[in-house]
């Protein structure tokens, strides 16, 4: 029976903890509840969490606040390490979000997630409403299906001629995102999945449009943005938050694929 020890995390990983036991897996925790000490010496797979860290110093744990650092972990080279979005300098890690089955799957609960924030924050419905989503991804790309299907006006800007192409078939309007500073936008919401900021001097023209940033490292100049006035939101780690059960079942599947060696 194979030991994995989860180090640090939110309701996603208590959810994957209960997902790897189903699964036969012997599962131990440092950091996930209170006064858990968890043994590392005799694992098999230490698993972190979505993010591994917020600050590059320390394990991401919310759940307890626990002062877990990074560098206890260099220099393990005896077991199978799943990173999120981290990789440790002397540590060999496998990062499962760069893996296409977990980035598609958890796309899912994203798009869902940043739908009913839209909805919330937004005085009107996404049927007729007029929509931007920046970068054709695996998050833009469920994003943009489900709005269509909600009967939004969907626009989505990509710089590949293959995804110019696919969005032509699929008949959802599209524009170049290098082309975004220089073109009028008129939006209700803007949905944004790229790590980069294509949109500066537009920025004035859309005081009355939803900004809804999905990425990672942000792709608006948020202080900018709230000294026009414009509703610019900044939503990470929307699955845990939004669909913590779904986002945990997802992450258990993607470490047993990884540890029984599947490619995926």
């Amino acid at each position: 029976m194979k030991k994995i020890t989860i180090i640090g995390g939110d309701r996603r990983l208590r959810i994957a903890k209960e997902e790897l036991e189903n699964n036969g897996f012997l599962v131990d925790t440092i950091g996930l509840f209170e006064k858990d000490d968890g043994n590392i010496e005799n694992s098999d797979v230490l698993l972190f969490p979505v993010p591994t860290t917020r600050d590059k110093i320390t394990v991401f744990c919310p759940l307890t606040e626990r002062i877990i650092k990074l560098e206890d972990f260099e220099n393990i080279n005896d077991k199978l390490v799943l990173t999120a979005n981290y990789s440790f300098q002397k540590t060999e890690c496998i990062d499962y979000c760069k893996t296409d089955s977990y980035s598609l799957l958890n796309a899912v609960p994203t798009a869902e997630g940043a739908i009913s924030f839209a909805i919330e924050n937004t005085p009107f419905t996404l049927w007729k409403s007029r929509v931007l989503v920046i970068g054709y991804g695996r998050t833009g790309k469920i994003l943009a299906d489900r709005l269509k299907s909600l009967g939004a006006d969907v626009t989505v800007s990509a710089r590949k001629q293959r995804d110019f192409a696919l969005l032509d078939a699929l008949n959802i309007d599209y524009c170049n995102t290098l082309l975004l500073d220089s073109i009028p936008l008129d939006f209700d919401i803007i949905f944004n999945t790229i790590d980069f900021v294509y949109i500066n001097k537009n920025l004035k023209n859309l005081k009355n449009c939803l900004i809804v940033d999905l990425s990672s490292k942000g792709g608006f100049d948020f202080e900018k943005a709230k000294a026009l006035g414009i509703v610019c939101r900044k939503l990470p780690s929307i699955p845990g938050k939004c669909a913590p059960k779904t986002a945990g079942e997802i992450l258990a599947k993607t470490a047993i694929n990884l540890i029984e060696g599947e490619k995926i």
